[in-house]
């Protein structure tokens, strides 16, 4: 079954310097208010729809020029989304510069696109640039404060691509010369590609101007316990793609996850017996991870509290992520990847 596309002809094909593409998969509600905040941004918008039950494609055509429905006989990704959003929105219109990708789950703000492109053309090595995620309704659970917290980090050059995510402007024909995302990359293919951006010469920045708010809506220890999963798979596919270019990307994730989820459980489980018991003092270890963590997390500007939250669940996901490693390689051997959703 061929990918099914639809586009709204009454949108016209007035040149713009902007395209916005959106992604989604059964976001429900949140897809509209995400579709509703581009209405005046004054430029083309595609929203590529995964496979949603849940109408999200139908609601999409009435607020977008146009909607890509994906073939289910590939398998979905967020990558695989955007690249083909991409195609679509150049393919309409070639004149476009810049796009601007966006999550269902996440609203624009006003003036993000206009102080995104300043901070584009003030530097013509500058591919893309990011600003500012904020959580919609970070009291409702420790998941979503989990998650306000994760998405705090400073703003300038950034060299550690673990904090560039999905929501970004990117120059077009940097994102073209590169191949897109990597479509077999099923989590962290924004990291992925922030690194591959670097080993190009060209630089990702962070500026202090709002960019979106996000809606996490995570309320089940078990979406964030898959979530963390999922970012240990995206740790593993990742070093394994450039973890042997220069910039090293996720060698040192890879050793953490690896030894505070994995070997470290295994050394004190296979050893009490043998040890009477005493290898149950190796549990100290994660009692320093953990003053470590909460140390750099108060250097970052965190409250106590704020610090205690982000520790114990962060030492607590080590042993997620170690699965998550144990999926990836899996998956590798296996040949085949596929989404993991925790919502």
């Amino acid at each position: 079954m061929p990918t099914r596309d639809s586009t709204n002809r009454k949108a016209g094909t007035a040149p713009s310097r902007f395209g916005v593409v959106v992604i989604g998969r059964n976001e429900g509600s949140r897809l509209a208010a995400s579709l509703e905040s581009l209405q005046g941004c004054g430029c083309p918008v595609v929203y590529v729809d995964s496979g949603s039950s849940d109408g999200s494609a139908q609601r999409a055509r009435a607020l977008c020029e146009a909607v890509i429905e994906l073939d289910p006989v590939r398998p979905f990704s967020a990558a695989r989304a955007r690249n083909e959003g991409f195609e679509r929105l150049l393919a309409r219109h070639p004149d476009i510069r810049c796009v601007q990708f966006l999550d269902g789950d996440c609203t624009l703000l006003p003036g993000w696109l206009a102080a995104a492109q300043a901070a584009l053309d003030a530097d013509p090595k500058r591919a893309i640039v990011i600003g500012p995620l904020s959580e919609r309704h970070p009291e409702a659970s420790v998941y979503n404060r989990m998650c306000a917290l994760e998405w705090k980090s400073p703003a300038g050059l950034i060299q550690n691509y673990g904090s560039l995510g999905g929501i970004m402007l990117v120059r077009a024909d940097v994102f073209r010369d590169l191949g897109g995302f990597n479509s077999q990359v099923i989590a962290g293919e924004d990291s992925e590609l922030g690194v591959r951006v670097g080993l190009s010469g060209h630089t990702v920045r962070k500026i202090d101007v709002p960019m979106a708010i996000h809606d996490a809506d995570m309320r089940r220890f078990g979406q964030w316990w898959t979530r963390s999963v999922r970012a240990g798979h995206a740790i593993g596919q990742r070093a394994s793609l450039n973890g042997k270019t220069e910039l090293r990307d996720c060698v040192r994730e890879l050793r953490s996850a690896a030894w505070w989820g994995l070997v470290l459980p295994a050394l004190i489980l296979g050893s009490v017996i043998p040890t009477h018991g005493l290898s149950l003092l190796l549990l100290g270890g994660y009692l320093l991870l953990a003053v470590r963590i909460y140390r750099f997390r108060k250097r970052r500007g965190d409250t106590a509290s704020e610090a205690r939250l982000y520790t114990g669940f962060t030492v607590l996901g080590r042993f997620a992520n170690g699965l998550g490693l144990v999926k990836y390689f899996s998956n590798r051997i296996m040949g085949r990847f596929h989404i993991i959703e925790y919502k």
